[in-house]
């Protein structure tokens, strides 16, 4: 399908080891997918018990205004949630709308729990990479296909170095409130880029 292939990854920790309260990070991080919290309650709807629609903030790419929806599957392992992108769509301008048939994009997010040893404080850890391929429209031929995969890729890297420590530290008051005793479930977060 693409002439153009945009790729990011981004692999970080925790700023913070997550020092454990009366209840364990293991056991958080194994709750089912609808128990978690981090995000805008407004910018989620629940497909079903592990399938979720996410609703993202206007990004703004070459003079337009795009707005993703995003459907992802959540399935929680032995240490943590793996997130799979299961469709994008665009939202937008007629420009943008348009792009929808032209581009495809996977995206693999795994959250882990890890500990130095038994006594040591534990830490979230976020392993995510991205890869979009896109069918380039006539009127951009003429642009360099190396200069437009570098700055497409450079962009998506920008938005995956702010989203997941963001996501990582919206997970650790998540974490926090739940081991608290909190059982309301309230968002911690806007949602937003």
């Amino acid at each position: 399908m693409a002439d153009w292939l945009l790729l990011a990854r981004q692999q970080t920790s925790a700023a913070h080891w997550m020092q454990e309260a009366d209840r364990p990070l293991a056991e958080y991080m194994t709750l089912p997918a609808s128990q978690y919290s981090v995000l805008d309650a407004k910018k989620i709807d629940r497909i079903d018990d592990q399938t979720f629609s996410c609703y993202v903030d206007g990004i703004h790419f070459l003079g337009l205004t795009v707005e993703p929806v995003l459907t992802v599957s959540v399935t929680v392992g032995e240490r943590g949630p793996t997130v799979k992108l299961l469709n994008t769509r665009l939202e937008g301008s007629d420009a943008v709308l348009s792009a929808n048939e032209h581009f495809d994009a996977t995206m693999t997010n795994v959250v882990q729990w890890t500990e130095a040893d038994a006594n040591a404080p534990k830490q979230i850890s976020s392993d995510t990479t991205i890869k979009v391929e896109l069918e380039v429209p006539r009127w951009m031929k003429f642009l360099p296909k190396g200069a437009i995969e570098k700055v497409g890729s450079s962009a998506m890297q920008q938005v995956l170095n702010r989203m997941v420590p963001r996501f990582l530290s919206q997970l650790q008051k998540d974490y926090e409130q739940w081991a608290a005793g909190d059982e309301s479930r309230k968002p911690v977060g806007t949602g937003q880029l």
